[in-house]
């Protein structure tokens, strides 16, 4: 079903929004940053796989021309959106050059003695192959001569193999950098609660939303996850401690860990030749999430801010320049030190004065709803709510130091959403009841309200389409009015799937990609199949097996009983059964590129023992479904 108008009083609010706010509507300094340096783009915003699929398109986004925002979007949202368009190739100064536009994130280039150190290859190898094809063809034809990646999240790495190939870095023509503690942070994320992280990212991102003023316009740090090939070569250098300076392809490096800010593993450096600072993500045009709503775990606000301070401490009176792996740079030494004081302040603000307010006794939800940031924070675009908001910061601070639990014993042992709405209908009166009081409730502008109270009723009557319906038409306001981009998105995914259900699409990285899987210990892997077990049909039984890898000679066990799957390594005496395997085969296995039947006709796999233990084990471990019901039981 199509997406509804604005009404009236969205129409009202995003009017009064722009009208009645602190903002400085006529500052044109970031439309000019967004466009400084400007080489070439190309010919056609288009990036395609092998397969012909567009993993990225930004014609998609030809809508968001018109400078004056249409009712249906938070005029400063179309502004951040409107930024995002800036696509290219850039040069931020001497022998320093972004690409932006061609992926969520932004890749840099540095430009070294003998080749192009690349900062952040994007999330796919597709568009970081455009992008580098775009800076060898308007700058320089040359080799890749290292990779940083400036933390663990994985649009900074996921595009690598297509700027460098793994042979390149085996024989030491490419040195790969990265943060202490990278490969861990990397790999947990995305394998333990990957399927989880990666459903909700698709309400977060607006992945299945139509590109449109009703639809997706943008995901605050870019306009949208790619979907191309994912992949992963694993660092040859790591950098552990604050003040290392390396010298990389000729070029001087001055390096800050930053670990547990923005990314459990995470690094800026300067470049005194250039007298350049790379914040990573440590600084963005916008408030960051320190908990975003796909789900993570919460970051640190108080040594977000610490890490910023010291950053200006040691760079700040030195750098004439600050880039980022998002965004546009910002130029001159008086505004960057205002940028980064400014974005230091305002992490440094939400954890202080959270934490005052939860000492008075206030819960997260009362906190969210009455804190703001002061005038001379909130008033710069760059610390605009657009991706993280001061809402859900506050209660990622508030569940930081508290939990989930408010300390309220009604909050103790609540009844689940299906029991607790089938109880508050019938407490209201009965669904005609409910529905007619939620439309007076509609046509006062209370969006909020309908959407609370009638998800009661979703979930006491799934099949009820009058209440789906209602309920979508409030999401849908609430996204129209919404400031920040990822909740547009959550408000809009949401009203989708109460209209339409629940529509399988191709997600890029639901599957981890070989790569990812290759970079896994042996006690990683065992790990995921442990949190994979179901439990309850696991309940009463037994089984042990030894795992031998005949390529590497290395051993572990496994040993299921009292419904937990533990592990370890080397062999156990009177195993059940040993699984003798290849590591490439187990790979190929977890990847999902090789079919487990198939594999173990191949020959490259022999069992030894009881097979029908190994079998019963297997049998087991369950399979993710991606495709789980949010806005529906």
């Amino acid at each position: 079903m199509a997406a509804g108008d604005a009404s009236d009083r969205t129409a009202e609010a995003n009017r009064a929004f722009r009208s009645e706010s602190n903002l400085d509507w006529e500052d044109a300094t970031d439309d000019e940053a967004s466009r400084r340096g400007f080489i070439a783009s190309l010919e056609k915003p288009v990036i395609k796989g092998e397969d012909g699929r567009a993993v990225w398109d930004l014609t998609d986004y030809a809508f968001l021309s018109s400078e004056e925002a249409p009712v249906t979007v938070n005029p400063s949202l179309w502004r951040q959106a409107r930024l995002n368009m800036a696509a290219g190739l850039f040069k931020v100064t001497d022998h320093v050059y972004q690409v932006r536009g061609h992926d969520l994130s932004v890749v840099s280039f540095i430009e070294g003695a003998e080749g192009w150190i690349v900062i952040d290859p994007l999330i796919s190898t597709e568009c970081a192959a455009a992008a580098l094809g775009l800076v060898r063809q308007h700058v320089a034809d040359r080799p890749v001569s290292a990779v940083i990646y400036t933390h663990s999240h994985i649009d900074h790495f996921g595009g690598v193999r297509g700027v460098v190939s793994g042979e390149d870095v085996t024989a030491g023509r490419t040195r790969i950098i990265a943060p202490e503690g990278f490969m861990e942070a990397a790999i947990s994320e995305n394998l333990i609660a990957g399927t989880a992280m990666g459903r909700r990212s698709s309400y977060m991102y607006g992945s299945l939303l139509p590109r449109g003023p009703r639809g997706q316009v943008d995901a605050a740090l870019g306009k949208i996850m790619s979907s191309g090939t994912i992949s992963l070569l694993v660092p040859t250098d790591y950098i552990g401690e604050t003040g290392r300076e390396m010298k990389v392809d000729g070029v001087d490096m001055v390096f800050q860990v930053t670990p547990g800010t923005e990314a459990p593993a995470e690094m800026n450096f300067f470049f005194p030749g250039f007298s350049a600072l790379c914040m990573a993500e440590n600084c963005s045009h916008n408030l960051h999430n320190l908990l975003t709503l796909r789900g993570a775990q919460v970051r640190d606000p108080r040594a977000w801010a610490h890490y910023l301070d010291e950053a200006i401490g040691l760079f700040g009176r030195e750098s004439e320049l600050v880039f980022t792996s998002h965004h546009w740079p910002v130029w001159g030494r008086d505004r960057l030190l205002e940028y980064m004081k400014k974005q230091r302040d305002m992490y440094r603000y939400l954890h202080d004065q959270t934490v005052r307010l939860m000492n008075q006794g206030y819960t997260g939800i009362e906190i969210a709803e009455t804190l703001e940031l002061p005038d001379e924070l909130a008033r710069e675009w760059y610390n605009r709510g657009y991706y993280g908001s001061v809402s859900h910061n506050v209660k990622a601070i508030y569940q930081r130091y508290m939990g989930w639990f408010d300390a309220n014993p009604a909050s103790l042992h609540p009844l689940p959403p299906v029991e607790a709405g089938r109880k508050y209908v019938e407490f209201m009166g009965g669904a005609d009841a409910v529905l007619a009081r939620a439309r007076e409730a509609y046509g006062k502008g209370e969006y909020r309200w309908v959407a609370q109270v009638v998800n009661h009723l979703v979930f006491a009557e799934p099949e009820n389409e009058e209440a789906r319906l209602l309920q979508a038409d409030a999401l849908e306001q609430l996204g129209y009015q919404s400031e920040n981009a990822t909740w547009r998105n959550f408000y809009l995914t949401g009203a989708m799937e109460l209209r339409d259900g629940v529509r399988e699409a191709p997600i890029a990285g639901t599957i981890p990609p070989l790569d990812i899987v290759g970079c896994l210990s042996p006690e990683m892997i065992f790990d995921a199949m442990a949190v994979h077990l179901n439990g309850p049909k696991a309940a009463g039984k037994k089984a042990t097996v030894n795992v031998h890898f005949t390529n590497t000679g290395q051993d572990y066990h496994l040993a299921l009983e009292n419904s937990v799957l533990n592990h370890g390594e080397g062999p156990l005496d009177g195993a059940d059964a040993t699984l003798s395997l290849p590591r490439a085969t187990l790979d190929d296995i977890v990847a999902g590129t090789a079919d487990l039947q198939a594999v173990f006709g191949s020959g490259a796999v022999s069992v030894d023992g009881n097979g029908e233990k190994l079998g019963e084990l297997f049998s087991l471990v369950d399979d993710d479904d991606f495709w789980f019901n949010i806005v529906t039981p």
